[in-house]
């Protein structure tokens, strides 16, 4: 068991962020105050996450995340800027108010897309980045994100 405790893992910690950013945008169809709060959001990656956090977690956290196959870490990386690009989308969208694009819509197709994302990331890190989850994943995003601003 000692042994066990040993081993570098990443941290689910970072999605946090993440997190916080699908509550704000399911906020944001009731109370458009929060829209402020969700542009002043900012995306951070794995490694700039635990670089300047606190936690004690942090250091293996990013050794588990130095040892990920490179390639399965770019697909990683893919996956969380096309969650950045989603909540900047869907911020742009609320804030904008255009006419016909009911904010309820916005909520409710970025919170569906940022939730099954947030889980695929979730995924990757509690396989300490075994799984492939490659590109394929951030193609399908930006079709939702594409099919969002087409509406």
């Amino acid at each position: 068991m000692a042994e066990r405790s040993k081993v570098q893992r990443l941290s689910t910690d970072f999605l946090n962020r993440y997190n916080e950013a699908l509550m704000l945008i399911e906020l944001a169809a009731e109370d458009s105050s929060v829209i402020d709060d969700l542009k002043s959001w900012r995306g951070l990656g794995y490694r700039e996450h635990f670089e300047v956090s606190a936690l004690r977690c942090a250091p293996s956290a990013l050794a588990a995340y130095d040892a990920v196959v490179p390639a399965r870490r770019a697909g990683f990386e893919e996956l969380c800027r096309a969650m950045a690009r989603l909540v900047m989308t869907a911020t742009a969208l609320l804030a904008e108010k255009r006419t016909g694009l009911e904010p309820a819509i916005v909520v409710s197709i970025a919170s569906e897309s940022l939730r099954r994302q947030i889980g695929r990331a979730t995924q990757f890190i509690n396989a300490n980045g075994t799984l492939d989850i490659g590109s394929i994943e951030s193609r399908a995003l930006q079709d939702e994100i594409d099919a969002l601003l087409a509406r």
